[in-house]
């Protein structure tokens, strides 16, 4: 079963985007672009001036993309080349995103870490990050005035666009980590991109690599004004800086969650048996209104076996659905955060609304017969129609 997103999106990514929706002027910067931008004029680029690669064209780079996109939970994006010497790659697109590498990448980074680019761009896809990233490239490099919303663009929304923009690139880095199965494979990207060419000869010291960022890290928050120079410096990048992101990476990979993560990807393979720890997929208010069934085959396609289900009779409010779920709870929780790690026998105590059926509701009250209407509906009406309508009925 693919991870979800949740299990692996960085705190900074969700809290730089709160913030970035929260500015007042981004939703009608966001509905005036929606109206002016279509993805389908890349699409058009793509096709008329890039080399598509598939499983007819550089299938290697093509079938780098197949075990990504099923860990990750993704269609296969489209996968374009660009003659740029630039070493480069990013996603683009909205409903159906894509990817673009240059040629420069391939001879630059060595071929056993361009699955790690390709996770990183297909994490990108996974955590619906495409449409405003394709925003905020389109806003942040003058494409907003060639859509005539140049006028809508305040510094507030610049600045913000750029901090969700490189928060984002830490939730990508992680889900790299967990396609690869380390996230050693990104500190050796981050090193490449550094200026660690693939044709250098000697070694490279990852470890001396790592500790730029510590000290980076120690400048910084040195004094006051360090921090203000770096903002200053970096405010206005859409990356992080690379070692910065490659010490992110390397210390998550040393956490419990990216273990969790891993022993449960491990099981999903049949490489070890059921983890103590499984993950809940979405936030339990998803499931609030969904058929039972389909709900049952979640939480047990996830490997949840110890699903308690509870039967509602009487309607619990006007929008209840018949067969609907109305309620999940874990002992005394009713609210659970899509990422949560539950134990894996934990009991899941599932409520549903069903109601009596005819034949349920006769077995309930023997000897009794069912008014079909209330007495206000005989109110006014003819005697003798009431009267035989009530024989009909059995009295």
């Amino acid at each position: 079963m693919a991870i979800h997103s949740a299990l692996y999106i960085h705190e900074l990514d969700k809290k730089a985007l709160s913030a970035l929706k929260a500015i007042p002027g981004f939703t009608p910067l966001l509905k005036a672009f929606m109206k002016i931008w279509d993805e389908s004029m890349s699409r058009l680029e793509n096709l008329s001036n890039n080399l598509r690669i598939s499983e007819y064209q550089l299938p290697k780079y093509y079938n780098m993309l197949l075990p990504i996109c099923e860990t990750l939970g993704i269609e296969v994006p489209e996968l374009y080349l660009q003659l740029d010497p630039k070493p480069n790659a990013w996603t683009s697109g909205d409903t159906k995103p894509y990817i673009t590498m240059t040629t420069g990448l391939l001879e630059t980074i060595p071929e056993e870490l361009l699955p790690t680019v390709l996770a990183h761009e297909c994490g990108h896809i996974a955590c619906h990050h495409c449409l405003y990233q394709t925003m905020g490239n389109l806003i942040l490099n003058g494409g907003a005035k060639l859509l005539g919303i140049s006028d809508l663009i305040t510094y507030p929304l610049q600045l913000a666009f750029y901090q969700w923009m490189r928060s984002s690139e830490y939730s990508a880095d992680r889900a790299a980590a967990i396609c690869d199965g380390t996230g050693d494979k990104i500190v050796q990207m981050c090193a490449a991109f550094s200026g660690y060419d693939k044709d250098i000869w000697e070694d490279i010291n990852l470890d001396a690599f790592m500790q730029q960022a510590e000290e980076y890290q120690a400048l910084r928050t040195e004094s006051k004004w360090n921090s203000v120079l770096d903002f200053l410096l970096f405010s206005e990048h859409t990356h992080p800086l690379n070692a910065v992101r490659a010490r992110a990476c390397n210390e998550w990979q040393k956490t419990t969650q990216f273990q969790n993560i891993m022993e449960y990807l491990a099981s999903q393979k049949g490489v070890v048996q059921t983890p103590k720890l499984l993950p809940f997929a979405c936030d339990s208010e998803e499931y609030i209104g969904m058929v039972l069934d389909d709900v049952v085959a979640s939480l047990q396609n996830t490997g949840f076996i110890n699903l308690s289900l509870h039967r509602i009779t009487d309607k619990p409010s006007s929008n209840a659905k018949k067969g609907g779920v109305i309620e999940i709870k874990v002992g005394e929780q009713t609210s659970i955060s899509a990422g949560t790690w539950l134990d894996a026998v934990q009991e899941i105590h599932i409520s549903y609304f069903e109601p009596l059926s005819e034949e349920e509701l006769i077995a309930a009250h023997p000897g009794e017969i069912r008014m079909t209407s209330s007495s206000k509906a005989y109110a006014n009406r003819n005697y003798q129609a009431v009267a035989a309508e009530l024989k009909g009925l059995g009295f």
